[in-house]
């Protein structure tokens, strides 16, 4: 027999509740919907569900609106039966039922950061530390030291060597030789880069090299730098050196897929920069289709920088990225349905609900807190005292009676501030809750009850349909 699962919900919700669940038949498992004595499910408790639940002996699973607070595990271990959290919308169920069927590893990968420091030579020992802690902490699996022309790295043996004491793995990145050797020297694990021309310091040092060619359109030149690695038997990495856009990015894109059908096993490097650097558009779009050429012809390496301000979260895409390409390509499946940490600007999903449906469960509000929606039509705004559609924020609050209620009108404010920005763009807005930017959210802010400045009136309004 199949399972059982009883979904536990708020008076308001509990009609939206059936009719999703009943546009999912058939499904592999039996329902109830129990709606508690409380008007919101979002304002659902462990303790409420503990005195209003009674008997459960007939089901297998109970679910909790997304937003319900508590302790599950509690409950799980007081009723005898498992609870869990659904998502935080009703209309989100069908999807969560299928990511539950398949769940998202997002947790291997096989593509190596090297997460470069381009003014090494100028910045502090200390500083140098800093940066290569929040490299690590981004994603980034080895620190490239990046050298400057003409400019004298005198601490380069004091770097390398202070950061191999803090576990990290390390890369000297220069043009000149002699700081290559010195870098080897003193132990990096990697140099970046050698051309034929000076392969004499692999001779010398124990590093491995990544080899380029001596100029970016003579791969002739890299295969013999190959063929001599290879018979000195040493181990290398190979970069064929991406371009910027109009100025080779083609061709340097088809120089890689060469090289992967001519040596098939070959460890090869890709250095980003030069897309996401190079090129003013969002970083986030970029390391995503780069990791997926990278996935695709089975590149291992890749060096990124992140000095543009544009493109100061390059690491941490780059680390979800390879993940989610990852998962794509081991499941043999397009990279989609991978979760929407990619998606920054838009969302999958943005208008779960109609204009029309969102007008029938505001007919049904008997209180005066404010609920906020958006659809494809704007954003709505209703209580019950009625309903109001609008695309601007400005046409909204002259109706809203709240010009003596300070706390209140601030908190509306930025909600429609949020579900305005969401319904421009076509992203998920959902009250209370902060605009999720996936991975490209650089900065953590403080939750957004803590924040709020609650008065009696405007504590009711934080509520879900």
């Amino acid at each position: 027999m199949s399972e059982h699962i009883l979904f536990l919900t708020g008076r308001l919700a509990e009609k939206n509740l059936h009719r999703v669940l009943e546009a999912m038949q058939p499904a592999p498992f039996r329902h109830s919907v129990l709606a508690l004595s409380l008007q919101v499910a979002g304002l659902m408790t462990s303790e409420m569900i503990q005195r209003r639940l009674a008997d459960t002996s007939s089901v297998d699973r109970i679910m909790v609106p997304g937003r319900c607070r508590g302790n599950l595990d509690a409950l799980s271990l007081h009723f005898g039966v498992p609870f869990q959290r659904g998502p935080d919308d009703l209309k989100d169920l069908p999807r969560y039922f299928g990511r539950e069927a398949a769940p998202i590893d997002l947790t291997r990968q096989e593509v190596r950061i090297f997460a470069e420091i381009v003014d090494a030579p100028s910045m502090s020992l200390t500083a140098i530390l800093d940066q290569a802690n929040d490299y690590r902490n981004a994603g980034a699996d080895v620190i490239d030291l990046g050298c400057l022309p003409e400019t004298p790295f005198g601490h380069l043996e004091e770097a390398v060597s202070m950061l191999h004491s803090a576990g990290f793995v390390v890369s000297v990145d220069s043009m000149d030789p002699q700081e290559l050797l010195r870098g080897g020297r003193a132990g990096a694990d990697f140099l970046l880069s050698l051309k034929p021309e000076t392969l004499w310091i692999a001779d010398e040092v124990a590093s491995t090299p990544v080899l380029i060619p001596s100029t970016p359109s003579d791969m002739e030149s890299l295969y013999r730098a190959i063929h001599v690695m290879d018979e000195k038997g040493r181990d290398y990495l190979i970069d064929p050196i991406i371009e910027p856009i109009h100025f080779g990015f083609t061709e340097s894109l088809v120089r890689y897929r060469d090289l992967r059908r001519k040596c098939p096993d070959a460890k090869i490097l890709m250095g980003t920069g030069n897309l996401t650097e190079l090129t003013e558009a969002d970083t986030l779009g970029i390391q995503a289709l780069l990791m997926g050429i990278i996935s695709e012809l089975r590149i291992t390496n890749i060096l990124t920088t992140q000095v543009s301000a544009h493109a100061s979260g390059v690491i941490r895409e780059a680390d979800r990225a390879r993940r989610v390409m990852y998962a794509a390509r081991e499941a043999g499946d397009l990279p989609q349905g991978f979760g929407e940490t990619l998606l920054a600007l838009h969302s999958l999903d943005p208008f779960p609900w109609s204009s029309e449906e969102i007008a029938a469960t505001a007919a049904e509000i008997k209180d005066p807190s404010f609920r906020v929606q958006i659809s494809p039509d704007g954003l709505h705004v209703y209580n019950r005292d009625g309903l109001r559609t609008a695309t601007d924020p400005f046409r909204l609050f002259p109706h809203l009676g709240l010009e003596h209620d300070g706390s209140h009108a601030f908190y509306l404010g930025v909600e429609l501030a949020r579900a305005q920005i969401a319904w421009q763009l076509g992203k998920r807005y959902v009250q209370d809750r902060e605009l999720d930017w996936g991975v490209a959210k650089m900065r953590a802010s403080t939750d957004a009850d803590a924040q709020f400045v609650a008065s009696p009136r405007a504590e009711k309004s934080k509520a879900e349909p």
